[in-house]
């Protein structure tokens, strides 16, 4: 599948742009009763929450990226996306259709004997 980027937006009402880091795994999740935007999608980040808003206009979304419009439709209620570039300005997610995750258990003998 071709690559598909989004940009977050409105990050500055949210945790700032400090709380992006690349390599973390965002949902994406449609606000359908969004007083300001019919096709609005919020960004979330665990645990935290809302951290911002999938650019959809013009003047928000960079060369290269699609906009809240644009995807849509293209899922149901959520998807997901990794961040891949924070810079002064925005942050650039990559849309996955599906998320591979690694999870590493410790027994907690092991934890006790490594201190």
């Amino acid at each position: 599948m071709k690559e598909r980027y989004i940009a977050v937006v409105g990050f500055g009402q949210f945790y700032g742009r400090k709380i992006f880091k690349p390599e973390q795994i965002v949902k994406l999740v449609k606000e359908p009763n969004n007083t300001f935007d019919d096709e609005a999608i919020r960004v979330e980040l665990k645990p935290v929450g809302q951290v911002g808003f999938v650019a959809n206009s013009t003047t928000t979304v960079p060369r290269g990226c699609h906009s809240a419009g644009r995807i849509y439709d293209t899922f149901d209620q959520h998807c997901y996306g990794i961040v891949r570039f924070v810079t002064k300005e925005t942050v650039l997610v990559e849309l996955v259709d599906k998320i591979r995750l690694q999870i590493v258990l410790v027994e907690t003998s092991e934890v006790q004997q490594s201190n």
